[in-house]
């Protein structure tokens, strides 16, 4: 028999016992269900928290001059210190990145900063950075009203500003602040933009509430005693990536900052993936303790795919007998059986993977993920699953059947 005229004859004996059929794939179904449902909707909700992990930063690193920020004694030895990042860097390594990844360039302008508006001041309190296009999805600020700057007001050094919410409060309590004026340091600015509400979270006194933004080269052009600190924070949307990004970093840094091949780096990189590891960490959990339970529910399936060969065997024993007689090999009968078994699997492995992308993608649109997620790999793994059992359940059954003595089978009632 060639191998179509075998899965002719599977489908023959299938609809021959239908029920049993039904019952016995729809066991295995739930097996593929759970497993291939678990595994998606694991993913799903981790492809979702890694795009809210990274707009808190866990996909992203900074650079630094090496002991610039930490002046302090350690052991009682003075760390070696080099000079801070300049404009001029920051701006080259931005360059040299490309669109590899978003580079946000900023600077700290002053911490204890009184605005006016309409004879009302802030507390002497209010924090004023300076940022570049990228400042604010890199630091994961979005805007409650208003716009960003545009690229004109970050290449002219426009009088313009973005606000947080603490500033609109003591300024503009029962009114927008967008389009309004406010004077800090010395000068009156545009305000363009409102932060939404953050609380005391992410950044410390006040988070995003206290800050108000200007663009980058309006920082530059602002009066000050000293010269600017730049911070250069890189991000990537996908965590897969980031090391490589890192590497990549680490060497244009050390082209633009002239360190000499031998010589340490003059910068530091730092990279805040604890975020990011801890949910692989949790995942990895989750998905071995839901492959348990699948692998549970699948031997389950296969031991009732085996009785049911079984049964089939012992009630086609005169069929084998005939065939036999006619000149099949026991290597037919066997492939005959194993193909049974197998196809059976398919069909109720095919619909549990179905229904396992469908339940995984509802569960984590229940948690808050937005996306649908067809999980390739799952979906081939679970395939290769369904051959696996249906080739275990099946090859005893199998077996039995093409030892079995023709003379005997044909005697057989």
């Amino acid at each position: 028999m060639s191998p179509f005229e075998n899965v002719r004859e599977a489908f023959r004996s299938i609809r021959a016992n239908l029920l049993r059929t039904i019952l016995t794939a729809l066991i295995l179904s739930i097996g593929l269900f759970a497993l291939v449902g678990i595994l998606t909707g694991i993913d799903a909700m981790k492809n979702s928290l890694s795009e809210t992990f990274a707009s808190l930063g866990a996909n992203s690193f900074e650079l630094h001059a090496k002991g610039y920020s930490n002046r302090g004694r350690r052991g009682g030895v003075q760390a070696k210190q080099y000079p801070p990042i300049n404009f001029l860097q920051a701006k080259q390594y931005k360059k040299a990145i490309g669109d590899n990844a978003k580079v946000g360039i900023s600077a700290f302008i002053a911490g204890a900063v009184e605005m006016k508006a309409n004879g009302t001041k802030t507390n002497p309190n209010m924090q004023v950075v300076a940022g570049d296009e990228n400042y604010l999805k890199i630091e994961g600020y979005n805007l409650a009203g208003g716009r960003t700057f545009s690229q004109s007001e970050l290449n002219s050094g426009a009088n313009v500003m973005i606000v947080g919410d603490e500033i609109r409060s003591k300024l503009f309590p029962k009114q927008s602040p967008v389009g309004k004026y406010v004077a800090a340091m010395g000068r009156r600015f545009l305000i363009v933009g409102l932060l939404e509400k953050s609380g005391s979270g992410a950044g410390g006194g006040g988070g995003a509430d206290r800050i108000a933004l200007l663009p980058l080269e309006t920082g530059n052009q602002m009066p000050r005693q000293r010269a600017l600190t730049y911070d250069v924070k890189t991000a990537t949307d996908n965590h897969a990536t980031l090391n490589f990004i890192m590497g990549q970093a680490t060497g244009i840094m050390r082209a633009v900052r002239h360190d000499k091949l031998g010589q340490e780096e003059s910068f530091v990189v730092e990279s805040s993936e604890s975020l990011a590891n801890d949910l692989d960490s949790i995942s990895g959990k989750m998905k071995a303790g839901g492959s348990i339970i699948a692998f549970v529910t699948l031997l389950g399936a296969s031991i009732a795919l085996m009785n049911i060969m079984l049964v089939s065997v012992t009630e086609r024993t005169r069929e084998i007998g005939i065939r036999k007689a006619l000149g099949a090999t026991a290597r037919q009968i066997r492939f005959q059986f194993l193909m049974e078994a197998i196809v059976i699997c398919l069909l109720g492995g095919g619909m549990g993977i179905l229904l396992g992308v469908l339940g995984g993608n509802l569960v984590a649109k229940f948690v808050g993920s937005g996306s649908f997620l067809v999980p390739w790999g799952w979906m081939a793994a679970g395939l290769v699953i369904c051959v696996g059992v249906g080739m275990a359940s099946g090859y005893y059954p199998a077996s039995k059947a093409a030892a079995l003595d023709p003379i005997d089978s044909l005697r057989y009632e």
